[in-house]
């Protein structure tokens, strides 16, 4: 089994910082790709950053130039950088992980549990 823990959410005021964790333990072979997303109030969860195995990002244009995802893989923990935090934000934001599964490699797809980032003054 595969657990995906994450940790970092809260409260900050506009134009602050926070950095977001999610950290894999389990029966672990390998991570493949890496993302994070979010969803606000009443509407879709959208993909907010990607990092694959071989470290290549991706943004949505809405986090491009403010956020920056990472990886340990020593850890086999995932992180999203969050500067310059904007009010349109504030949403519950979700890591997602493929991981390959110990001992037979099986691709399996995880999903952390949630934080809250509130954005306000």
């Amino acid at each position: 089994q595969v657990q995906l823990v994450e940790s970092g959410g809260g409260l900050v005021q506009p134009g602050g910082s926070l950095r977001l964790s999610c950290a894999a333990s389990g029966s672990i072979f390998s991570l493949d790709a890496r993302r994070w997303y979010r969803q606000a109030p009443g509407k879709a969860r959208e993909l907010v950053a990607t990092i694959t195995s071989g470290g290549t990002t991706n943004y949505a244009d809405s986090a491009k130039g403010r956020f920056t995802i990472s990886s340990d893989n020593a850890k086999n923990t995932v992180y999203l950088q969050m500067n310059s935090l904007k009010p349109e934000d504030t949403a519950v934001y979700y890591c997602n992980v493929k991981v390959r599964r110990w001992p037979t490699a099986a691709l399996s797809d995880y999903w952390g549990q949630g934080t809250q980032v509130t954005v306000s003054s």
